[in-house]
């Protein structure tokens, strides 16, 4: 991939692109979904970029995949939970629609990227050791009733202080399953080397969970909270990189005769 801001040039035709979002009734979250959506196609001008909903917003999958033969899915997903796993196979079936999915966004270095910026952005010094050193965050996520998603929401939290120094790092969910941002601010600050909290949403776009959350850092009086990932350019990278994967895949020879 090129360097970070500098638009991908095509050596070869590519797919289009089918940016495939949940949807939400706050008009907060397509705002963010377009603005993405928008990312990525300053990055790479030559790649046509399509947005369908699996609910609530238009237009729908059914409206959009039928219509792109040939295009990559890739999902705005975090995490392989139930909308990966179900919902959105689901949704293309009966669109009528066979064209591959790519992976799920997550786990990534460069989701981690992203949260460091939103982390910086709230006035915390991420570039200085001795501030990560002394740094708790809670990594709140949606949560899932699939016990996987929320394992992998864990190891994205151990890689994050692993990786980046920070005196510790815990996951909380908005729903579905413990624990709360307020367990994650209080397990934080039982930690000896925790002299600043902060909370960082592993959401995409703003909507009634990082509301949720918004709340729950307020009110528990966290030190730092952070923006909602939205379109940092490090996930329009990581978007292309996914639908460059899954292209790949679909071209093999293997995928082919399958």
């Amino acid at each position: 991939m090129a360097a970070r801001g500098t638009p991908v040039l095509p050596s070869t035709p590519v797919p289009p692109l089918l940016l495939l979002a949940h949807g939400s009734r706050d008009p907060r979250h397509a705002a963010t979904v377009e603005a993405l959506a928008d990312a990525v196609r300053a990055l790479a001008p030559h790649l046509a970029v399509t947005t369908a909903y699996l609910d609530h917003c238009a237009p729908r999958i059914a409206q959009v995949a039928p219509r792109l033969t040939g295009a990559i899915a890739v999902p705005l997903l975090l995490n392989r939970a139930f909308h990966a796993k179900h919902d959105i196979p689901a949704a293309l079936r009966a669109a009528g629609s066979a064209i591959p999915v790519a992976d799920v966004l997550g786990p990534s270095p460069l989701l981690l990227d992203a949260l460091d910026r939103r982390l910086a952005e709230t006035g915390l010094d991420v570039a200085d050791p001795a501030v990560r050193a002394r740094t708790g965050v809670v990594l709140a996520a949606a949560g899932s009733s699939d016990p996987a998603a929320n394992a992998t929401t864990r190891a994205v939290a151990a890689e994050w202080r692993r990786t980046r120094g920070w005196a510790a790092v815990t996951t909380a969910h908005a729903s579905a399953a413990p624990p709360t941002v307020a367990d994650g601010l209080t397990a934080l600050r039982a930690t000896p080397t925790v002299r600043t909290t902060a909370v960082a949403p592993y959401l995409l776009a703003p909507g009634l969970l990082p509301d949720r959350i918004a709340t729950a850092a307020t009110t528990h009086h966290a030190d730092h909270l952070a923006p909602v990932l939205g379109p940092a350019p490090e996930l329009a990278h990581l978007i292309l990189a996914r639908h460059a994967e899954a292209a790949s895949a679909a071209a093999s020879p293997a995928a082919r005769t399958a």
